[in-house]
């Protein structure tokens, strides 16, 4: 956890100790930065405001997503903007929550979020496979290839993406799809992750086109010709 306010990181972690986790705090940017220098945790709770750094959270998860694409990432922050919101999750955050909530929440989403990760340590020989044309989705390892090539999903994107290429042509809503991923957004954050999903895709394939918006009911998958 990466909190400037020393009450609430202990706070936090005290909870998390009680339920097994090992959990540390750090209050600012560069101590978080130096004690993930050698290696990364299984998840972080990031703060935006560190101190003297007030966008350092977002800085923070600028640079720990650009070393890990699957590393979870929540933020916890009492900044509750639609714009700060969008930009968290534009930058690659899973989950941002703000400080009003409760703690058996924060708590709820943590646990949904190892959940998730904790198909990367299966052996890759019982890996479940989904394909759908160019597509493949790994999801023991929660990984996604299109056209052969890796695209850097976090948790969230990937579980997006599955739910709707799980059944091609089907329109998901906004409710369905923040199920399939274990957050809870609103439109708009929901329209940003589209977005960032399918930039990524773009990097690969500037033709991709295989998420369609269905306007006022969802988004869908829909496969095109060969793909």
């Amino acid at each position: 956890m990466v909190e400037d306010d020393a009450a609430i990181r202990e706070n936090y972690l005290a909870a998390l100790q009680r339920l097994g986790y090992r959990a540390r705090g750090y209050p600012d940017r560069p101590a978080a930065l130096a004690a993930f220098a050698s290696r990364l945790p299984d998840l972080v709770i990031i703060d935006i405001n560190l101190g003297a750094e007030v966008e350092g959270g977002f800085e923070l998860c600028r640079e720990l997503r650009a070393r890990s694409a699957q590393l979870p990432i929540i933020f916890l922050t009492a900044r509750e903007s639609e714009l700060d919101i969008v930009s968290g999750l534009r930058l690659g955050a899973d989950d941002y929550l703000t400080k009003r909530i409760g703690l058996e929440h924060l708590l709820a989403r943590v646990a949904a979020l190892l959940r998730r990760i904790e198909a990367l340590r299966l052996d890759v020989t019982t890996a479940q496979l989904l394909e759908r044309g160019s597509l493949a989705l790994d999801v023991d390892r929660l990984s996604a290839r299109w056209h052969g090539r890796e695209v850097p999903l976090t948790v969230t994107e990937f579980w997006v993406v599955h739910a709707l290429a799980q059944h091609p042509g089907h329109v998901r809503n906004r409710e369905q799809l923040m199920a399939a991923a274990s957050v809870v957004l609103d439109d708009s954050t929901v329209t940003s992750q589209i977005k960032r999903i399918r930039a990524k895709f773009a990097t690969i394939d500037d033709a991709f086109d295989c998420i369609e918006t269905v306007y006022g009911m969802g988004y869908r998958w829909a496969e095109k010709g060969g793909d």
